[in-house]
């Protein structure tokens, strides 16, 4: 499996139908529920129809997109983090998520200042986003400490629940 980007404890790879059993473990954590929202992946079949419509087309369309994140001493996921390309941003979205039993070891920020490093470096890309709900306050904390700032608030769609805006120059 060839990897994305390397940081001192993780690997960051593509997802592929592989992952299926994680991506529906992660995706139904009542944290990735309360604060990414339901994306209706109860299966495997679900999993796998979300990474080739979701990561797996962005992968092809933008050469980026959610990564699987491993340890390097021990095979598996515990979370994904990476860029995705939104229609209502105007530059790339820094996304993570990592199951319970990985948080607050510090996994989120590595895979996270790896991620913006690569978006840099590898990239090109000059600034990056990303969006958080009001109440998710240690993905906040998280933003804060990768050098993000506040932006705006904004919402995806009319119906659609307002998130902050951080953002970051990259040049």
């Amino acid at each position: 499996m060839t990897h994305v980007l390397t940081t001192a404890r993780l690997l960051l790879r593509r997802l592929d139908d592989e992952d299926a059993p994680f991506i529906v473990e992660l995706m139904n954590d009542p944290g990735w529920l309360r604060f990414i929202g339901d994306r209706g992946v109860r299966t495997p079949d679900d999993a796998r129809s979300y990474v080739a419509t979701g990561p797996g087309a962005m992968y092809a369309r933008y050469g980026y997109g959610l990564y699987a994140v491993e340890r390097r001493d021990e095979p598996g996921p515990i979370g994904i983090c990476g860029l995705v390309r939104r229609d209502w941003l105007e530059d790339a979205d820094l996304g993570f998520a990592f199951l319970p039993a990985f948080r607050g070891a510090g996994y989120a920020r590595e895979a996270a200042a790896g991620t913006l490093e690569h978006a840099k470096t590898a990239l090109g890309l000059e600034r990056v986003l990303a969006i958080v709900s009001p109440d998710n306050e240690a993905s906040i904390r998280l933003l804060t400490k990768l050098g993000m700032a506040f932006q705006r608030m904004a919402q995806a769609a009319p119906d659609a629940a307002e998130v902050c805006v951080y953002g970051r120059e990259l040049a």
